[in-house]
């Protein structure tokens, strides 16, 4: 019998979020490929240096191990080298023990193609074209924001995934309103539409599913913390909570923050990664945790 992917929580990570490869992607971008491919072959044998993604995929990987019945989490490495440029990947994988057994190596192939019969509910990559493809598909996907600061890559015991509100677990229709109107039109608008549920964003099919695993666990005991983190503040802060609410999930902490910075409250946090679409919280974020830029969905060009 075929292994079923359903109802398993598949992330794919790209090997150059999961691993650092800085140094060969640089390489690769001024020298080309065929000396890309020569590099990877001569350090075949030099293990990589854990990169942004690692701790949450290490993490994640760990909790197959509180479930006795069935695995909750599946990994598929993606990538656009070749199998044969690929063994480093492999090795660095077996070095640090990680159970991921799974992968796509597409020669420069589109990944975005493959994500579909991976059943992939979360897309996590350093390259922008293939979050964009992502992302266009209707997958959850986040971009990796550089950032030169270093992370606890050995937090397996617990899962911190922290969210931005508008455009991310929500879609930006009110995000709209306050770039456009202001803010006064933006609470307006809230304070009018409080008992509609505001519409799904890309990430809350990701959160519901995440929500669906929390349900498995004891609450005093739950492996996975989920934090929403805002820049809302009273009085938006309600539509959101009963969106939620509306939606049957569980978010563990809730920041409406009016403005605050994002940083100081993601550090206590403890995030292992952090899902935002503006830059300017990133690039606070980034300081302290892994953070991950949300791209917006392209619109198709209609031909008449």
């Amino acid at each position: 019998m075929a292994y079923s992917l359903e109802d398993i929580f598949v992330v794919a990570v790209s090997s150059r979020a999961l691993f650092d490869l800085t140094e060969e992607n640089r390489i690769f971008q001024l020298e080309g490929l065929e000396k890309y491919s020569s590099h990877q072959l001569e350090h075949e044998s030099k293990v990589l240096k854990p990169g942004i993604a690692f701790s949450l995929i290490k993490a994640l990987l760990h909790l197959n191990k509180h479930s006795e019945s069935k695995r909750l989490i599946e990994v598929v490495v993606m990538s656009r080298n070749n199998a044969d440029t690929s063994l480093r990947i492999f090795n660095s994988i077996q070095n640090y023990e990680l159970d991921i057994t799974r992968a796509a190596l597409t020669s420069g192939r589109p990944l975005a193609t493959y994500l579909e019969a991976f059943k992939v509910d979360l897309f996590l990559s350093a390259d922008e074209i293939d979050v964009q493809d992502a992302v266009n598909a209707g997958v959850a996907a986040g971009l990796v924001f550089e950032s030169e600061s270093s992370y606890d890559e050995d937090k397996t015991d617990t899962i911190k995934i922290a969210f931005d509100g508008d455009a991310v677990l929500f879609s930006d229709e009110s995000e709209k309103i306050y770039q456009s109107k202001g803010l006064d039109a933006f609470i307006e608008h809230e304070k009018l539409n409080v008992d509609i549920p505001l519409p799904e964003g890309p990430f809350a099919k990701m959160l519901k599913h995440l929500s669906f695993i929390q349900k498995q666990f004891p609450a005093e005991s739950n492996p996975i913390r989920t934090a929403l983190v805002t820049a809302r503040n009273s009085p938006a802060h309600e539509r959101v909570i009963l969106t939620l609410r509306a939606w049957g999930v569980r978010i563990d902490e809730a920041f409406f923050l009016g403005g605050i910075s994002k940083g100081s409250v993601l550090k206590a946090f403890g995030a292992q990664i952090f899902f935002d679409d503006q830059e300017t919280h990133l690039n606070n974020s980034a300081k302290v945790v892994p953070s991950f830029k949300v791209l917006p969905k392209q619109q198709k060009l209609s031909i008449e």
